[in-house]
């Protein structure tokens, strides 16, 4: 029993090294990004979509370009709009009615911790200053480009469409959501030289992050059009934090996602796009591209076949998008093609209602099963406390209630351990030179006493799952992200200011220690002693919602073993 529990220990210090040196890599310093050459920062013809299961065929074949797609050194400097409503400040490129410079204003880069500045002030240290600015999801900044593109389709032998290339004309450049106005239009128009016409029309809604994009074909051209409507997101990968020891491929994905009828929710990594161009047909289905804590995808019609795809263009960005089947638009009629654009944090009950399995984007590794309810319990207990740490709490009582038959056979077993532990130092002092015996004479003992030498390492076995689980609900739950507790703990995801909880974490680790028979190898008893000081050390790097559970759970276990090894003694 000793040897199995201490091989239980080992594993489970093994798995916090994995956990630590995966936050670290997620909040860790970042290496410098190469940086792009002006030259390249506009992305070849390339990405733009071919025609499904036509390798190799330009989607431009025969067409000729229009006038107000001007290229070389006489292109004009394209009107930037600027809308902003609520929740975010988009630039939007009037050339292709490009989303570029996405601000989502409720989420800060950093914030103030007035209880740090208090005390730094009070020391006579400066203060740290912040970055206030929000977080920016789409950007034009060649060194992070990430852009929401859309556009037009012609098919073979009809006149041009405008794609995210064309120059469209604009009504103005500012846009600003009224104060008790729930939606917001935003107009580009194009018309080419044969009497083709596409409005395109960006729909924002208050206090929403999915936006409604609309391509109304007017033809007046005197003969048939037809095309197909594309949504894309290119992209320049985020540079890599640098990879530590045993890190276990734990850091949150950075990459692209899918999701299709046939096989659900997928993982489209910038390796797999660069080894092959994806190329699927499904009903309905959506693309995007994840991060930690935010999301962006383009979600097309779910009543239509939509054929999904990937490519890896030549200056080191990657394409991931969708273009609907073609439609005809008769002469001297009109078509209206939608799409729409999700792009904001990550919060499940918020992204249910866009799209289906987009709340899955938020991943718990293979702990999902477990992370769900988890997830549902935490926010059953916001609701009511509106405090996530308060949540924390509820929900660490919640799974000591629904383990608690269980620690308590444990608890019961490890106090008879303890009971009869002199006992079994005297059978290990009278036969220290027949290891046979001595096991034997063990094993009758316990048989004797009922007891389970087993039975202490279920504690431990139960913990490791939740607390794995636990460590991907606050390191993905985009809730958790500067949600403040009480006095000094003003952001739960990452490591306490002061390391107080982790020192408390240290102490109570101790105690319950104490109260756990020790091994009989003095070796192993002195390798057990310094688990509490390994992992005070561990949980200093931790977020503070994880050691806050940890510490929550440690104290409830000190009461509960504590009664159970009373009991016993007492009988």
């Amino acid at each position: 029993m000793d040897n199995l529990r201490f091989v239980l220990v080992i594993v489970f210090a093994m798995l916090i090294v994995l956990m630590m040196q995966a936050w670290e890599a997620d909040y860790g310093p970042k290496p410098p990004v190469a940086a792009i050459d002006s030259k390249d920062a506009e992305p070849a013809r390339e990405d733009l979509p071919q025609a499904y299961h036509e390798p190799g065929k330009s989607v431009e074949s025969g067409v000729t370009p229009l006038t107000p797609l001007v290229t070389g050194d006489q292109e004009p400097a394209n009107p930037i709009i600027t809308v902003t409503t609520d929740v975010i400040v988009v630039e939007i490129d009037s050339k292709g009615g490009t989303l570029r410079n996405l601000d989502l204003l409720d989420y800060p880069v950093e914030k103030d911790n007035t209880a740090v500045n208090t005390l730094r002030a009070w020391v006579g240290l400066p203060v740290a200053e912040k970055n206030h600015a929000p977080i920016r999801l789409f950007n034009a900044d060649p060194d992070k480009l990430f852009l929401a593109q859309s556009g037009l389709i012609a098919g073979d032998g009809d006149n041009a469409a405008p794609n995210h290339y064309t120059l469209f004309n604009i009504e103005q450049q500012s846009h600003t959501l009224p104060l008790g106005q729930d939606a917001l239009a935003v107009p580009l128009t194009w018309t080419g030289n044969d009497g083709l016409k596409v409005t395109k029309t960006f729909v924002f809604k208050r206090g929403r992050y999915d936006i409604t994009v609309t391509q109304e074909i007017q033809n007046n051209t005197g003969q048939a059009w037809s095309g197909r409507q594309y949504s894309q997101l290119l992209r320049l990968p985020m540079a890599e934090s640098p990879v530590g020891f045993l890190t276990g491929g734990m850091q949150a994905f950075d990459g692209g996602v899918i999701y299709t009828q046939q096989d659900k929710f997928q993982k489209i990594s910038f390796d797999d796009m660069a080894n092959n161009d994806l190329e699927v047909s499904t009903l309905g289905g959506w693309t995007g591209m994840i991060q930690h804590y935010f999301a962006s995808a383009w979600i097309p019609p779910l009543d239509q076949e939509n054929h999904l795809y990937t490519k890896a263009l030549k200056e080191g960005h990657f394409v991931i998008g969708s273009y609907s089947p073609a439609i005809t638009v008769p002469a001297n009629s009109t078509a209206k093609l939608s799409s729409r654009l999700y792009a904001g944090p990550k919060i499940q009950p918020v992204m249910e209602e866009v799209a289906q399995g987009l709340e899955l984007t938020v991943d718990y590794s293979v702990l999902t099963f477990i992370g769900k309810p988890i997830y549902w319990l935490l926010n059953q207990f916001h609701s009511v406390t509106g405090n996530w740490g308060v949540a924390i709490i509820g929900v660490t009582l919640c799974i000591k209630l629904l383990f608690f038959p269980l620690s308590q056979a444990s608890f019961k077993s490890m106090a008879k351990m303890r009971k009869i532990q002199p006992r079994l130092k005297d059978l290990q002092e009278r036969f220290k030179d027949d290891r046979m015996r001595f096991n034997n004479e063990m094993m009758a003992l316990y048989k004797k006493e009922k007891v389970n030498p087993l039975g202490g390492c279920l504690p431990v076995l139960v913990q490791i799952p939740v607390f794995m689980c636990l460590y991907w609900v606050l390191s993905e739950t985009v809730e958790f992200r500067q949600a403040p507790f009480i006095f000094w703990i003003q952001d739960l995801s990452v490591e306490d200011p002061f390391y107080i909880l982790p020192l408390i974490m240290g102490l109570t680790m101790k105690i319950q220690q104490s109260l756990n028979p020790a091994p009989i190898d003095p070796v192993q008893a002195k390798v057990m002693r310094m688990f509490p000081v390994i992992f005070t050390v561990f949980f200093l790097f931790f977020p503070a919602g994880l050691v806050l559970y940890w510490v929550v759970n440690n104290t409830l276990s000190i009461l509960q073993q504590w009664y159970i090894t009373k009991s016993i003694a007492a009988e």
